[in-house]
């Protein structure tokens, strides 16, 4: 089984924990459902928010899902003029059989947008 690395994003409507809760929440179901993982396949989840989330921890949102004994680590994004807000990023380590080329990067809604080039 292979070490792989998955990306991923999302955009909150607003800073709100209960948003942070529901987005992360769909980006790491979509991760794991997109690329056959089960919670036992991941290894670490790194998180970044933009600088304007301040509502809660992406990585309390993973804990509230059931993703409880996987080592997540949570940091802020460059404060960057122009970097588009309210953006959660996450690179997964995972154990996969797939090919690197095989991994489906998610980036749902808006944040789409950010990297065209690997979003599937």
């Amino acid at each position: 089984m292979a070490v792989r690395a998955v990306r991923g994003a999302v955009q909150l409507d607003e800073d709100d924990a209960g948003e942070m809760e529901r987005r992360v929440g769909e980006l790491l179901a979509a991760v794991l459902e997109r690329n056959d993982l089960a919670v036992d396949d991941l290894i670490s989840i790194w998180f970044t928010a933009t600088p304007d989330l301040h509502s809660d921890f992406p990585a309390a949102a993973a804990r509230k899902i059931g993703i409880v004994d996987v080592p997540l680590i949570c940091a802020q994004e460059l404060d960057i003029t122009g970097a588009m807000p309210r953006v959660v990023r996450l690179l997964a380590h995972v154990e996969s059989p797939r090919a690197r080329a095989d991994i489906a990067h998610v980036y749902l809604g808006a944040a789409a947008g950010l990297r065209k080039d690997i979003a599937q």
